[in-house]
Order: structure tokens, then sequence, then C-alpha cells
């Protein structure tokens, strides 16, 4: 049975490749080149993709994502469509689908919705519930940076405590909404936020998320 991540895995790839390489992400500084080489080097070069997290692989991170980056982006693109070597960590089911299911849900939404001409994606109850299931798990950490308090909110009023203290800005919206809201992704996400004016202002100046 196919597996939520490498549907979004294949997604993605499609996606990469009709956009073309040198088309705008919501990645700073990314264009579609970059983020495929990003991808591949999260997958098969565990020596260097440590230095996305730890500031001392840092200068080696950028050295093998140039490299990955010169390479062409047909072949950036086969490989995020194949996956991961069979010796990698991330060839195992389970592990894929805990650490790449997001991770390629948020990044097909940074090609998507880059492009002036996107539309809302619907996502099935499964999939949503899936969404829901990691940020209940993961907000204390994606909210750790917030410089107010933090509460993520479904519409049936499932509620996530990202980060404790006041004032309290509530953020509501569908799982794949929030999910791109606690990665950073404030200004794309389709969502609804409340609380205090200068609250909500200081939160859109941060940047939410694991890095």
């Amino acid at each position: 049975m196919s597996t939520h991540a490498k549907r979004e895995r294949l997604l993605l790839a499609d996606l990469l490749e009709a956009a073309g390489p040198d088309a705008l992400t919501l990645c700073d500084g990314w264009k579609t080149r970059e983020l495929a080489a990003h991808v591949v080097v999260r997958e098969r070069r565990p020596d260097a993709a440590g230095g996305i997290l730890l500031g001392a692989l840092k200068n080696r991170l950028e050295r093998v994502q140039a490299e990955f980056t010169a390479k062409p982006y047909e072949e950036l693109i086969q490989l995020i469509r194949t996956g991961p070597p069979r010796m990698s960590p991330y060839s195992l089911k389970q592990l894929d689908e805990a650490a790449n299911t997001i991770e390629f849900y948020v990044h097909a939404e940074d090609v998507r919705r880059a492009q002036p001409d996107w539309t809302p994606r619907e996502l099935d109850v499964v999939f949503a519930n899936a969404l829901w299931g990691r940020i209940e798990k993961m907000a204390r950490v994606l909210g750790r940076k917030a410089p107010v308090g933090l509460v993520l909110r479904r519409p049936d009023g499932q509620t996530a405590v990202a980060h404790r203290g006041t004032p309290v800005v509530t953020v509501t919206g569908e799982p794949g909404e929030l999910v791109l809201f606690a990665y950073g992704r404030q200004d794309a996400a389709q969502v609804e936020v409340a609380g205090d004016k200068e609250a909500v202002a200081r939160l859109h100046e941060t940047r939410l998320g694991i890095s």
C-alpha cells in the first residue's frame, strides 16, 4: 500500500519537473533547482545533511549542496522520484513515513504556492488527520521561537499548544494549512489568526519551524 510519504514524494517530483529548474519557491533564496538539490542531499548525504540543524556542519552542507545543485536537473528529479538508496535509514518504510510525510508535503507547497496561478489543494480526511497527528507531537518544537503564546486550532475545535505565554495568538485552519504556518510559511498559509494586534504582528515577523 502506498504511504503518505511516497505519494507526496512523487507529487513533489512531478511539480518540480513541471516547474523547471528556475522557478520560484517559497524557500528564501532557492529556486526549484536548489530545492531539488536540498531534498536529494538530505536523503543521500547524511554526512552533510546534519548541517541543516548543526552549525558545525554548515560549511560542509553548503559545499555538498552546491555540488548537487550543479548536477543536471533531470538527474535530481529522478533521484527524488526513486527515493533513497537501500542502505539509507530513509529506505525503512516507518522512518520514511515519519520523517518525510511533512517534509515532502511542505516542499510540494513551496513549489505550488510560489506560482501566481496556484489553487488550494483539498486533502483527504486520512491524510489531513495524519498531518494533524504530527503537528500535535511536534507543536512545542515548531513553536519554540514564537515571541507570544501560540495555539494551533482545527476548525472542529481540536487544539495543540505550540508555545506557552501571554498574550496568546490562536491560529485556526485545516491541518495542511497549520503545517505550513508552523513550518515558517506564515504568509502562504490560509488560516485565521486571532489575538492582540501587536502580538499577531510579532508572530508574523518570527520564522517558526525547526531550523
